[in-house]
């Protein structure tokens, strides 16, 4: 059953996901502050970056997540998934799993890839459940992140 959909990501959702944001410690150290200044200058560096696509997560009309394939790759038909839920209350229910799900399948039939990678950090367990339950298959480890690879 579909619970969210991806949804364009101009700004006014960028912003609206990062005021609802609260740091994970699974995806990173410290803590996080709406800043909407910084929203701004992220919003023109990634969101607008051309080698990119983002999606907005959308729960109803509540964005509850960012999603993106980056580092895209016309030519070696690649590209790199990345999620980011906005806070715990939207985990653990199936959002990011479909979420990637729908990205997967936009980023194979619409794009045009052959192959996407992931990363996560070794701490984030559950991102690491989710992309194995996906199919990605564990390429190497570094010493902060574990690497994968999915093949269409």
């Amino acid at each position: 059953m579909e619970q969210i959909t991806l949804q364009p990501y101009p700004l006014e959702r960028c912003h609206q996901f990062w005021k609802s944001y609260i740091a994970d410690p699974d995806m990173m150290d410290g803590s996080y502050k709406y800043d909407f200044n910084w929203v701004e200058r992220y919003y023109h560096s990634k969101v607008a970056e051309k080698k990119r696509v983002y999606f907005a997560i959308c729960l109803e009309n509540t964005v509850i997540g960012e999603i993106q394939l980056k580092a895209i790759d016309s030519e070696k038909k690649c590209a790199t998934i990345s999620i980011q839920l906005t806070n715990n209350s939207f985990k653990n229910r199936g959002f990011g799993t479909e979420a990637e799900r729908k990205m997967i399948a936009y980023g194979f039939e619409q794009l045009h890839l052959q192959t996407i990678y992931a990363d996560c950090l070794h701490r984030n367990q559950r991102s690491r459940h989710i992309l194995e339950k996906l199919g990605f298959q564990h390429l190497r480890d570094d010493e902060e992140f574990c690497y994968f690879v999915l093949n269409k």
